[in-house]
């Protein structure tokens, strides 16, 4: 019996998409799907799926998911997605073994970035 493989990872928010404009113009995804409730991004071979919800719980003040990119230029990539909506928490760290922060998109979910020293 085969092992089960992975399909994608799931976040909801409130405009699917806004979303993916964002995950698309800020990290790069391709745009396989999307629709005002559904959404599919590629990132190499990894999957993100958007779906909408239209609850306010989509993402309270606590932590939700945390996806974390490796990015060629943590500045660059920083200013990016805060031009499209995204808030930097806490300053880009610079650690020995490279560039670190974290971001909260559009629906305050947790992007992690780093950038290899």
């Amino acid at each position: 019996m085969a092992a089960a493989s992975f399909r994608w990872i799931l976040q909801l928010h409130k405009d699917v998409p806004k979303a993916a404009r964002f995950y698309a113009q800020g990290l790069d995804f391709s745009v396989n799907v999307c629709t005002l409730r559904w959404a599919e991004l590629q990132s190499g071979p990894l999957k993100l799926a958007l779906m909408h919800s239209p609850n306010d719980h989509v993402m309270q003040e606590g932590y939700s998911s945390l996806l974390s990119f490796t990015v060629p230029d943590i500045n660059h990539t920083v200013t990016r997605l805060m031009a499209l909506g995204a808030e930097l928490d806490g300053p880009i760290k610079y650690e020995i073994h490279g560039k670190v922060a974290a971001v909260r998109c559009i629906d305050g979910h947790m992007l992690g970035l780093y950038e290899p020293a």
